[in-house]
């Protein structure tokens, strides 16, 4: 895990110097591939590691905690590195049933979600929701709050809040371009946001050649779909070749299909790609999730994706 987190300080100081805008990471619980369970420690020392990239959680899944817990941990993060942290608000539990009971939530925690959201909206803000109670540090910061969801309930909410909806599209892709025109269409203006603002995930697999790109992105899909059915009760270890076997079944190509909005080639097609991609998703920002499973791969898709696409648009 050490070294997973070394990891992701080096994708940001990366994408730090190659321009990027922010670096989110998601709660995860019990999940052994992935290290952002206490994501708001990891965004503090990601961002003790660099200078000026914002960077944030996408997201905390706020029925996992307290309004007034998350307003304090951002509140301090937001003391602690001014104008460079955002907060992105799920309300999935971010596991399987058995660790959400673990973490003593219920089915039902999700039921308070809009209403935890402006709960946390008012701790951060100049007023308290609560009388007596004020979060310090968080009191004041306004850090800045996103919906992020696959569906159209978040799309719904973010639209009703007028905050800005950051669809993961680069893993439930089936109605990214519902809940976006539903998102813009019954937007009200707020505070935070004046005009409706759509993030929208997309992987990307970069590399000097298309026929090397191809092959990274072959190996995280065989890994990705390994995993999933690993997952189902009585599976065993398959081997790289019943894997692709499998993924030619409706089964397969069902959980191929989560990686339907993917980027991969050389620089010019991915560049091409994204483009395309951000028009028909009407997204004012593309959030990419570099897919190869080597960090070196995963640096050079950075360093590669930025060149092509900031500097055509220099």
């Amino acid at each position: 895990m050490a070294q997973a987190i070394e990891n992701s300080v080096a994708l940001a100081q990366a994408a730090e110097r190659s321009g990027y805008e922010r670096v989110w990471y998601a709660e995860h619980h019990n999940m052994a591939r992935i290290a952002s369970s206490a994501t708001s420690l990891l965004i503090g020392h990601v961002a003790g590691h660099t200078s000026t990239i914002r960077l944030g959680a996408g997201g905390i899944m706020l029925p996992n905690h307290s309004p007034l817990v998350i307003a304090e941990q951002f509140g301090t993060l937001a003391s602690l590195y001014p104008d460079r942290i955002d907060l992105g608000l799920g309300r999935a539990p971010g596991s399987d049933q058995v660790t959400m009971r673990a973490m003593r939530r219920t089915p039902m925690s999700a039921d308070s979600f809009p209403q935890d959201v402006r709960e946390l909206q008012g701790y951060l803000g100049d007023e308290s929701p609560v009388e007596g109670v004020r979060a310090t540090p968080g009191a004041g910061t306004n850090v800045p709050l996103y919906i992020l969801g696959s569906s159209l309930f978040g799309a719904r909410l973010a639209a009703a809040y007028g905050l800005p909806y950051a669809f993961a599209s680069h893993f439930s892709p089936g109605l990214l371009h519902e809940a976006v025109t539903l998102y813009r269409s019954e937007f009200i203006p707020s505070a935070q946001l004046a005009e409706p603002y759509v993030i929208a995930g997309v992987n990307v697999v970069a590399a000097a050649s298309a026929e090397e790109a191809r092959q990274r992105f072959e190996v995280t899909r065989r890994i990705l779909v390994r995993g999933l059915v690993k997952r189902t009760p009585g599976a065993g270890d398959y081997t790289d070749e019943e894997i692709d076997a499998f993924l030619t079944t409706p089964n397969g190509r069902q959980l191929a299909s989560m990686l339907t909005y993917t980027a991969v080639g050389t620089p010019d097609e991915v560049r091409e790609y994204l483009t395309s991609f951000a028009e028909q998703a009407q997204a004012d920002e593309l959030i990419v999730a570099h897919q190869s499973t080597r960090i070196a791969d995963r640096l050079e898709s950075v360093a590669l994706t930025a060149e092509a696409v900031l500097g055509a648009a220099a």
